[in-house]
């Protein structure tokens, strides 16, 4: 295994349905994915080319190999290490409207126990500026490393919202830019990956036993511990998105998504009017 044998990369946005995207690339026979995320070329590029090449053993020969890791969109530094190392891959960028994204991040590291309840801290612009959520809504800053480094040709942008509406069309769009054949086209995940609506424990109680992980990690699947979380879990409730701070998320993003459409070539104004694109 070489590095030029690696043919595409899943390259993000984080909360745009990538795993959803890289599950449903996986059941077809002729492609390879590693499941886990390896973010090589964004937070463990010191580990070496040998490290990266290791985890794809299991390619058996597939016609096309690839990786998803969310991280290559929004790290800088990623685009030109992938540049410089996978020249000719193809990359395969999955957006989502930036306040829905930005919101469902903060959803998912609230469940966690990792953030508090003042929604406002996060995803008010006034006051999250700079942050994790925030920032990683800027696709057109992201793109932009990559189309100074790479052939038009050679990039797939493609939408979350798309993908809700007719996700076989969507794959369709994956298959004739990976130039697979007709033969077995790829079929859409019939699940979603993630649902925040799921049960979980508190987060407050998830951020006071968090010193027990280690301890309680080699029994998580275990029967009793798996009752015993059923019990304990419930349906998070969020804080909510509020018209006045969707617009105030609304105007940060305005002049970014002007230029991510000129790019795209489509109209994405609809984000910032009803979440929907034309």
């Amino acid at each position: 295994m070489k590095l030029h044998d690696i043919d595409f990369l899943i390259i993000g946005a984080t909360k745009s349905a990538t795993t959803w995207l890289q599950q449903s690339l996986q059941q077809h026979p002729y492609i390879y994915m590693p499941a886990p995320e390896l973010h090589y070329f964004s937070r463990y590029y010191d580990r070496g080319d040998e490290w990266y090449l290791s985890n794809f053993e299991g390619q058996k020969d597939r016609r096309l190999v690839g990786e998803k890791s969310n991280s290559y969109l929004d790290t800088e530094g990623a685009a030109e290490r992938i540049s410089q190392k996978l020249p000719e891959a193809m990359l395969i960028a999955q957006l989502r409207n930036p306040i829905e994204r930005a919101y469902s991040d903060y959803c998912m590291l609230y469940r966690r126990g990792e953030v508090g309840g003042d929604i406002a801290k996060y995803l008010d612009p006034r006051m999250g500026a700079g942050g994790r959520f925030l920032n990683g809504g800027l696709y057109f800053q992201q793109l932009r490393a990559y189309f100074d480094r790479f052939p038009a040709e050679q990039i797939l942008v493609v939408l979350y919202e798309d993908m809700r509406i007719d996700a076989s069309a969507q794959l369709d769009r994956v298959r004739k830019f990976m130039r697979m054949t007709d033969d077995l086209p790829l079929q859409p995940l019939e699940k979603k990956v993630k649902d925040k609506a799921e049960p979980m424990i508190n987060p407050t109680l998830r951020r006071l036993l968090r010193p027990l992980k280690p301890i309680v990690a080699p029994f998580r699947n275990n029967a009793g511990f798996k009752r015993l979380r059923s019990i304990a879990a419930s349906e998070v409730e969020y804080a909510p998105l509020t018209r006045e701070l969707r617009e105030r998320m609304g105007d940060f993003y305005a002049t970014e998504i002007e230029k991510l459409g000129a790019i795209v070539g489509r109209d994405l104004n609809g984000w910032l009017k009803n979440g929907s694109v034309q």
